[in-house]
């Protein structure tokens, strides 16, 4: 069978406590046919410390929100 899982640095998002994170460059395995992305246990307990440490981010961004209605 051919390989169809590619290693990849992806963006991932994430709402935690009413706010949205995004964590730059995150290793994943992406899926050629769909792009389903897979991260390993490790990568998901990094973000999870990320996102409830104390650590200063890289940076801000302002995002725009709309209602789809």
């Amino acid at each position: 069978m051919k390989e169809t899982m590619l290693d990849a640095q992806v963006n991932y998002t994430i709402e935690h406590e009413g706010k949205f994170y995004i964590i730059e460059h995150v290793p994943a395995r992406v899926c050629k046919e769909t792009g389903e992305q897979y991260f390993s246990p490790e990568t998901v307990e990094h973000i999870q410390a990320l996102i409830k440490g104390n650590r200063k981010p890289a940076k801000f961004i302002e995002t725009p929100v709309y209602e789809y209605a």
